[in-house]
């Protein structure tokens, strides 16, 4: 298939031409605060939920673990094809930029605002009140505590996150070291119950049956997600010392997120057993009561709290710079491309995403499960983009083959096909289970539609308003 025309449509190309700012994004990390905000991003409260539900799907502990070990393998192979994109494209944009170089500014604009409408401001939100339902455990605020918990979260990591990326990236490495140290709690929990009689312990045995390929596949989508977000790597790439710095820091991250996602599974089935992993509906809180007794559960809610601010945090920093490349492309919404170098942060970016998640917070408040289940029916969305990202690689290696790349994907192109082939599984396994839903009479299917028929208003009026701004006819 033939890549659409970059300017897609639109004969002066001054109506997205960036325009100089006066600042620009300088590389000041380096691989730890990268490794950091990857495993932060990473490992949020999916870690402590699925387990159970990939034991159950699986139906032994040999089929189970091979699915962790897949989920890794498939996450590293996309870390290598990102590697090759964020050396060879570094820009705040990630996975924006890469759209918009391979397929015209109408994707790109289309991905900026469901990234901006849903998947990262509706990230942080839901992010937010997982972390306030957890809180609220620890020390109740009343009826609407979780909601007052939610709203607490995004105004701390927006109060952190507006004194720079030092701030928030030394933040962030805090954060993840207590989020690494809570799983490694779970193995020291799984330790202290070997030899002992706590139920259902030793009982790891469970029939070698091999699962239904649906069921495999059904467990590998819940797999996935528990290491999904190791790409938002991408929007930092401009902000790295040295580029081979961030291939490094995929490549580490992957590794060390699979070895704890083995470990904690390894600890729910020594200490549960494989059966009592695949009933329980809270493993990590289970596992914990079981090795500490009742004050196990405020362990654990504290645990979750820690994962889920964490992810905040990483989001917030990776997810304003979208909004600054997408400022710096078309005239009407230059504002958005304001860089502040001192502080190393696009502010006006940053205050627009944490606002808008605040308001979401709010807005969630109201809805309650509803607002929960509405941005879960826009996965979709996500995978769709995913995947032309993943198909990006393809097309950019024939539009610019004599682009420098300091990092070539190995074993091209199987590998990128590989990771292309997994995006389109999950986008079609996301749009299979969005079909079977309904949220408040309507299919959910059609979230995610008008999701994007929204921006493709929002498109059109921008791209008037950049033409009139310009001094350019339309």
């Amino acid at each position: 298939m033939k890549p659409p025309d970059p300017r897609d449509g639109v004969t002066v190309s001054s109506l997205v031409a960036p325009a100089p700012v006066a600042a620009q994004p300088a590389g000041v990390l380096g691989t730890l605060p990268v490794f950091m905000l990857i495993v932060g991003v990473v490992i949020g409260a999916g870690i402590f939920k699925a387990p159970s539900l990939v034991a159950g799907m699986t139906g032994s502990p040999e089929w189970m673990f091979g699915a962790w070990v897949l989920g890794g393998v498939v996450s590293l192979i996309g870390a290598l094809c990102y590697a090759e994109l964020v050396t060879t494209w570094p820009h705040a944009g990630g996975d924006y930029h890469f759209l918009r170089r391979a397929y015209g500014p109408t994707v790109s604009f289309l991905y900026a605002w469901a990234r901006y409408s849903v998947i990262a401001t509706g990230s942080i939100a839901l992010l937010a009140f997982v972390f306030g339902d957890y809180m609220q455990q620890v020390l109740p605020l009343g009826a609407w505590g979780a909601s007052l918990w939610a709203g607490i979260a995004v105004l701390a990591m927006s109060l952190v996150n507006s004194r720079g990326l030092k701030v928030g990236a030394s933040a962030q490495g805090w954060l993840t070291a207590l989020e690494i140290g809570g799983l490694l709690l779970l193995v020291a929990a799984a330790v202290s119950l070997l030899g002992t009689s706590a139920p259902a312990t030793g009982a790891i045995a469970a029939p070698a049956a091999t699962p239904s390929l649906a069921g495999f596949g059904l467990a590998m989508v819940f797999v996935l997600l528990t290491y999904g977000g190791w790409n938002e790597a991408a929007y930092i790439s401009a902000e790295i010392r040295s580029p081979h710095l961030i291939v490094r820091a995929l490549v580490i991250s992957i590794l060390v997120i699979t070895a704890l996602y083995l470990l904690v599974n390894w600890a729910y089935v020594s200490g549960l057993g494989f059966e009592g992993l695949a009933k329980s509906s809270a493993p990590a809180a289970d596992l914990v009561r079981t090795a500490f007794g009742p004050v196990g559960d405020k362990v654990i809610s504290i645990m979750v709290a820690v994962a889920a601010l964490t992810s905040i945090n990483a989001t917030m920093i990776v997810g304003a710079r979208t909004h600054y490349a997408v400022g710096g492309d078309w005239t009407a919404l230059r504002k958005l491309a304001s860089w502040d170098e001192q502080l190393g942060s696009p502010v006006q970016a940053m205050r627009l995403q944490n606002v808008t998640a605040l308001l979401l917070v709010a807005l969630g408040a109201m809805l309650g499960g509803g607002f929960r289940a509405m941005v879960e029916f826009t996965a979709p969305v996500f995978w769709l983009f995913f995947l032309l990202v993943g198909v990006a690689l393809f097309v950019l290696r024939v539009r610019e083959p004599d682009r420098e790349r300091r990092f070539r994907v190995p074993l091209y192109p199987v590998l990128p096909a590989l990771f292309c082939a997994t995006c389109a599984y999950m986008l079609w396994s996301s749009l299979s289970y969005v079909y079977s839903q309904s949220l408040g009479g309507i299919n959910a299917a059609w979230i995610g539609v008008g999701v994007l028929a929204l921006g493709f208003v929002l498109l059109a009026v921008v791209r008037r308003r950049s033409a009139a701004a310009d001094g350019v006819p339309h």
